[in-house]
């Protein structure tokens, strides 16, 4: 949990963040670190970080980061995400461990407290190893191992009695970083560490040079009185069947802390907290120099508002402020916990033999996406966090999966999918790659040896105690899970299962692998994942998978302006098929498109074919979606996409690029995932709907219709529809007239459904190949004079209206952009309503476009389309 400085108990409140937890005085150490490499450092850490000691020859650091990341701010070693880099960077492997060994110094002003109050040094991240001092004192007894596993030191006596102090701290990297032979992380001996297992190599990205080693994630002092009030829980009983709106019944809210007396005798005082204008408390004794949990008298919450998943109701969320006080009333410490009143449950459904989401007692259809990490390099910030989880609610996701390769995501990432309403299945730290699942000639180490991986176990448990504690708090976690696609060893998964999570967060359904039985029975064989790759659009919607697929997905190549910004211009060459790639393409895991892109007609160059995969992205996308939604609670109870965003420059399985630039990936899925949607069948024509709410639609108008290549439009049918709640239905047919109509040029195909106000609630629109599966009529369309204004609604804020004449053809598949007006570099993160739109002839499209301004650069916005020409548009 995270604490931050703040006045007073009002001023805590005013400045709460989304799953925070804050205390009355704490700063972080984020500013003015320098650092030097073991060889170039003679002295003991007692000399080093003795405030008078002379640092010669010591370069800025960046902290909290990586060796490697203070290495490229310091122009050191080349971008590893652009090109072919990364192979000029050194690999631990080949140079030693000693090369990526780094002191780390920081200078810092705190005084020496007096009067029993006390002062803590907080690390929430470092990997791996680590020996601390402080004003020329060893502040850690005993070398700090582990990546997962924060550590706490009361320095209150080790400060500086002039409150100048020095820090030090030696950074040590695993000691078994593993070769990068290209296997999946690289030759399994990452995983002895516990650590993540991606930096070794992947089929996603390249290795990182130092594994990662550094000071990863925050260092913060924090001021307290004699008692420390730390690692609150906060749980929530929501019994029944809830709806997001109308009278509630009330719900239980159970508090717990734990309680740090650091002084030599016992202090009687209050736990209390604070929650909606009701104040809960416990009288306590605490016993000197020990920790103590307290749990406090449960309270019934009236009339709560609860917190629901994304495109079912409100994400809301109360200030639980917690405190310590003493006997004489004095405040002693206290955190806020933002909290959201829900109850998720996983009950077996016999009918699919899945796994089933239930939050507040209603049945929520998955609708996931796979998440590696932010950044391949652990360069978090909130703001990054923000925009990627955002990116997942506007593709109309409601739940991320946390990959086991990787780690436990920072309380920032939490933060954001509470405010944004996605669900978190978490991993721990294992992978079938590296543990062991598999026989694999690349790996150093055999099945039986790799299965007990990490080397130490107790480690390992004591990393799961803590991560547990650092994030329980969050509404949006829902599952624990063991592991990506293996179980731990069993003297890990039994602790974790009988003791560990019962103990710490008895709330949350574990699974014990990814793939397991028990989120998804496995009938059809095989190990229970994807497929992957482009599909047949029609495989989503006949050919049965998994239950609860948790990974299944497609291709993902940015367009041009992506390519652009980590491929050299000599390399970006078109992929051929069949034929070569471009070298640069396969360093960052480019997977072929195979035939896909040759029915919109040969790629011409780079920025031709970066354009047509946009359609192929989107298709796709949609496409699975929509199969699985068609099938909900008969087929499936969810599905989770393999993947939604890179955290590297690679070229598969993503949204958004690393760069935080959305391609049509995300509009597909945010297309086929609307919470209310009207689709297609492509295999037997059927047009469908499916309502992922809680309200059932009544009355509506099914309108059907296609547009030919000129533009003129034919209606099919226009029936009243209606459809209950969180169902899929079928309507009727529309297969031979749409065959008949695409047979020669191809077809465009509309849906909408419009409410008794004849106003749109939702409308969607296919482009269908000709009989012989190629765009042959795209390929001959005549350019359409599309009329595009911008207009500002606010500083941050644009919409962008596209009008199309009548009496000519479809304005197909336009990108929007918001660019700088001097550079015409896009503004990057935007976040657009929709994108990758068609016009129809004689009407218009609004597109709102919200990004953070720079400066005072002002911004235009960038139009381009299948026969609509690029141009610039000056905002008005």
């Amino acid at each position: 949990m995270k604490k931050n400085r703040g006045q007073s108990g009002i001023i805590c409140l005013l400045l709460l963040l989304c799953g925070t937890v804050q205390a009355r005085d704490q700063y972080e150490l984020n500013t003015g670190w320098q650092c030097a490499n073991i060889a170039a450092v003679k002295d003991k850490g007692e000399t080093i970080s003795n405030p008078a000691h002379t640092l010669t020859g010591w370069q800025p650091a960046t902290v909290p980061g990586t060796v490697l990341t203070t290495l490229l701010n310091n122009k050191q070693v080349p971008d590893p995400f652009y090109g072919m880099n990364n192979e000029k960077i050194p690999d631990i492997y080949h140079t030693g461990n000693d090369h990526y060994t780094y002191w780390f110094v920081k200078d810092f002003t705190e005084q020496r407290p007096q009067n029993g109050r006390q002062v803590w040094l907080h690390f929430r991240g470092v990997n791996y190893g680590c020996d601390i001092y402080l004003n020329g004192q060893r502040v850690n007894k005993a070398t700090h191992y582990g990546m997962f596993l924060r550590q706490t030191y009361n320095i209150s006596n080790l400060l500086a009695k002039d409150g100048r102090n020095r820090l030090a701290v030696i950074i040590y990297p695993a000691a078994t970083p593993g070769n990068p032979n290209g296997g999946q992380g690289g030759d399994g001996t990452i995983a002895k560490s516990v650590a993540h297992q991606y930096t070794a190599g992947w089929d996603w990205i390249q290795p990182i040079r130092d594994r990662n080693t550094g000071i990863w994630d925050k260092v913060t002092i924090e001021r307290t009185g004699a008692v420390n009030l730390k690692n609150p829980h906060i749980i929530t009983r929501v019994p029944g069947v809830r709806l997001p709106e109308g009278p509630q019944a009330p719900a239980t809210v159970q508090v717990s802390a734990e309680l740090e007396n650091a002084s030599g005798k016992s202090i009687t005082g209050t736990l209390k907290y604070l929650l909606d204008g009701h104040t809960v408390s416990k009288k306590v004794t605490l016993p000197p120099h020990a920790v103590t949990e307290v749990q406090l008298p449960d309270y019934r919450l009236q009339q709560p508002r609860l917190w629901w998943p994304a495109g079912y109701g409100p994400q809301n969320l109360y200030p639980l402020q917690l405190q310590f006080t003493d006997a004489a009333n004095a405040l002693s410490d206290q955190e806020t916990v933002q909290v959201g009143v829900r109850e998720v449950q996983t009950p077996w459904n016999e009918f699919t033999r899945s796994r089933q989401v239930l939050v507040n007692g209603q049945k929520i259809f998955i609708k996931g996406g796979n998440w590696i990490i932010s950044d391949a390099m652990l360069r978090f910030s909130k703001e990054r966090y923000d925009a990627e989880v955002r990116f997942h609610r506007d593709m109309n996701l409601n739940l991320i999966r946390i990959w086991g390769g990787a780690l436990t995501e920072r309380p920032e990432f939490y933060e954001a999918c509470d405010k944004y309403g996605l669900l978190v299945f978490q991993d721990f730290w294992f992978s079938g790659d590296c543990n062991g699942r598999w026989v694999d000639p690349m790996k150093k180490e055999d099945q039986w040896t790799r299965r007990q991986y990490p080397d130490d176990h107790g480690l390992v448990l004591r990393s799961i105690r803590d991560q547990v504690k650092m994030i329980r708090n969050y509404p949006s976690l829902a599952f624990w899970c063991g592991g990506n696609e293996i179980t731990p060893p069993e003297d890990i998964i039994i602790p974790i299962k009988d003791s560990i999570l019962p103990a710490l967060d008895g709330t949350r359904y574990f699974f014990d692998y990814s793939n397991s039985d028990s989120m998804s029975y496995n009938f059809l064989g095989g190990n229970g994942d994807g497929p992957y790759g482009i599909q047949d659009l029609e495989t989503f919607w006949a050919h049965r998978t998994f239950p609860f697929n948790s990974e299944i997905g497609s291709v993902g190549v940015g367009d041009y302006a992506s390519l652009e910004r980590f491929i050299p211009k000599e390399n970006r060459i078109a992929p051929q098929y069949p034929g070569e790639v471009d070298s640069v393409w396969k360093y960052h895991k480019y997977i072929g498109y195979d035939g896909h892109i040759a029915p919109y007609g040969k790629a011409k160059d780079a920025k031709d074919f970066a354009n047509k995969a946009q359609l192929v992205n989107y298709d796709q996308y949609r496409g699975l979606m929509e199969g699985f939604s068609a099938h909900m609670w008969e087929w499936y109870t969810g599905v989770i996409i393999w993947k939604t965003q890179n955290p590297w420059t690679a070229m598969r399985g993503q949204m958004y690029d690393y760069y935080l630039d959305p391609n049509a990936c995300l509009y597909g899925l945010h297309n086929g995932s609307e919470p209310l949607h009207i689709m297609y069948n492509p295999v037997d024509g059927m047009v469908m709907a499916v309502n992922n709410t809680f309200t059932a639609r009544r009355s509506m108008m099914m309108e059907v219709g296609l547009y030919d290549m000129e533009g003129r439009y034919k209606q099919l049918t226009q029936v009243f529809a209606d459809i209950g709640p969180t169902t899929a239905k079928k309507y009727l047919s529309v297969k031979k007239a749409v065959d008949e109509a695409r047979k020669e040029q191809g077809v465009f195909l509309r849906l909408r459904l419009l409410n008794t106000d004849k106003q749109v609630i939702t409308e969607n629109f296919y482009w269908l190949p000709d009989a012989s599966g190629n765009y042959s009529g795209l390929q001959q369309m005549a350019p359409a004079k599309v009329q595009a204004t911008a207009k500002r609604i606010t500083k941050d804020s644009i919409t962008v209206t596209l009008r199309n004449p009548a009496n000519g053809p479809v304005a197909f598949f336009n990108r929007v952009a918001v660019v700088d007006a001097q550079t015409k570099q896009r503004v990057l993160p935007a976040f657009y309503s929709d994108n990758y739109i068609s016009v129809m002839p004689g009407e218009e499209r609004t597109v709102t476009v919200s990004y953070t301004p720079a400066g005072n650069n002002s911004t235009a916005i960038e139009l381009y389309g299948w026969n609509v020409k690029e141009e610039y548009i000056t905002v008005q």
